[in-house]
């Protein structure tokens, strides 16, 4: 176990994130809604418990949308853009991202709503 290792790693691994935030404008929109969510966590001081339930379901989603990014790159190398096999995977990827993007933003419904409400009650 080297030093030198590790940080080639974390340097290789900053430049993954690097480049699919670059070239996937879904991860993009996905930061930028993690931001909003993280400044409501501060703004209405949700409980911990919801914090990390919040968390983990950013993390969730962007680990998501990465892997999506990762498989749909090497489909395209392993076989041309427009074989049917490479369409279905791909389309079965983009459907895990927005299933794990949709029930996140249910969850974080439920979680913000009593927030919000008693915000704009009180």
């Amino acid at each position: 176990m080297s030093v030198k290792k590790i940080f080639t790693s974390f340097r290789n691994a900053g430049r993954g994130i690097i480049y699919v935030f670059k070239n996937e404008q879904n991860f993009r929109i996905q930061i930028i809604v993690s931001i909003f969510i993280l400044a409501l966590l501060f703004i209405f001081k949700i409980k911990r418990t919801e914090v990390i339930v919040i968390l983990l379901l950013i993390t969730l989603v962007l680990i998501l949308e990465i892997l999506n990014s990762a498989v749909e790159k090497f489909a395209d190398i392993v076989k041309p853009r427009l074989h049917e096999q490479v369409k279905i995977v791909k389309d079965i990827l983009a459907a895990m991202v927005l299933f794990s993007a949709v029930s996140s933003g249910i969850i974080g419904f439920i979680i913000f709503l009593p927030y919000v409400l008693d915000f704009w009650i009180n």
